[in-house]
């Protein structure tokens, strides 16, 4: 394929507005935007307009009847229904995050995909920071040293982050199918025995927000061996997990006063030290920070540095493995089965924080065939 990738977006909400319809335009000479499908036609109308799509659609099922080579489904909630249709039909498939509200969907996706022959991505972006790849290239020089690896996220209003965007928002959709689309939603999440504060958790914090945290992890450290134990609530997580022999300890914190979004990722051994800094995901090209400390035991002599890899945006960087692995027919980095693995351990995680017992994390090879 030398042409261009003719795409079709389904969902124009904010992530699509503020991040992937404009880096679909940037890399012309990789994808045509051939047609955008949201159930707001006011959305719909304005992003086609807007970003110069061919044809607008409100039901996802008359987009696939286009002449598409990919699909980029963007919708918030569950993505199978659309991404195994596509897929049905011939079509590369991108997936936002998360990829599904539960393993078993994932999996139907990924079965899809493969009796298809066609490539599934998830978007994971972070996985993509070109500061992120500069710390996976990093670490295995000492990782068998690794004792702890630290993950803190401060989650803050989303609104001074996007304010100065130009976005368009929905006045159009009835409150009927709003409401169809919550109770599919909560139909496919599959925690049963779990009680409402443990649902909410697992699907607007884990699946939402620390779907990424836990991936960025596995990129680096591999799959956990444990989840020693997980404590949710709406305002604070921590989970507790062990990578063979290296502890991981992940907090995440809502403060919804202060409008300054911080995450880290620390990685600590007795000689050198890796922290990785991100920005605000919603703010397009702010350089990820990336220190790195080094000392000699038993002595003061210590060292450190600050890098800024690039500027290059880590969601324009993950539609151009996309647009690679259509033409190529490998298969991406954030793969179909690498978001099943993602989707079991929030699974795990959930059912670590219901019993108040350790859970046992099977190898995502595993898991995902």
């Amino acid at each position: 394929m030398t042409d261009p990738i003719r795409v079709g977006v389904v969902g124009c909400g904010l992530i699509a507005q503020v991040m992937h319809l404009n880096y679909v335009n940037e890399l012309a000479d990789e994808f045509e935007l051939a047609a955008v499908c949201d159930i707001s036609e006011q959305v719909a109308v304005a992003c086609a307009k807007r970003f110069g799509a061919s044809t607008v659609h409100m039901r996802w099922q008359e987009l696939l009847e286009q002449p598409l080579d990919a699909v980029l489904v963007l919708t918030s909630g569950d993505h199978a229904r659309v991404a195994i249709a596509a897929a049905q039909s011939g079509k590369h498939v991108f997936v936002e995050k998360p990829m599904a509200l539960s393993s078993e969907h994932g999996m139907r996706m990924l079965d899809a995909a493969e009796t298809a022959d066609v490539r599934l991505m998830v978007g994971m972006m972070k996985r993509y920071d070109p500061a992120y790849e500069r710390l996976v290239a990093l670490l295995p020089e000492w990782r068998s040293e690794l004792r702890l690896a630290r993950v803190t996220t401060l989650e803050s209003p989303l609104a001074p982050y996007v304010a100065h965007y130009p976005l368009v928002t929905p006045s159009d959709v009835p409150a009927e199918v709003l409401e169809e689309l919550r109770r599919s939603d909560e139909e496919a999440i599959d925690l049963a025995g779990a009680d409402a504060e443990t649902r909410f958790c697992y699907r607007w914090i884990l699946l939402d927000s620390l779907v990424h945290e836990f991936n960025a992890l596995r990129g680096v450290l591999g799959e956990p061996s444990e989840i020693v134990s997980a404590d949710l609530s709406r305002a604070c997580i921590g989970v507790h997990l062990r990578f063979g022999d290296t502890e991981c300890h992940l907090s995440w914190v809502d403060l919804p006063g202060i409008a300054r979004y911080k995450q880290e990722f620390a990685f600590y051994a007795p000689e050198q030290r890796l922290t990785l800094e991100l920005p605000s995901p919603f703010l397009r090209s702010a350089p990820s920070r990336l220190v790195v400390e080094g000392g000699e035991t038993g002595i003061a002599h210590s060292w450190d540095r600050e890098e800024v890899v690039s500027y290059d945006e880590a969601f324009k960087r993950e539609l151009r493995e996309f647009a690679d692995c259509v033409r190529t027919g490998r298969e991406p980095r954030t793969s179909g089965a690498d978001g099943v693995a993602d989707l079991r351990l929030c699974e795990a995680v959930a059912r670590a924080n219901r019993s108040l017992e350790p859970v046992l994390v099977s190898d995502s090879a595993e898991v995902a065939r």
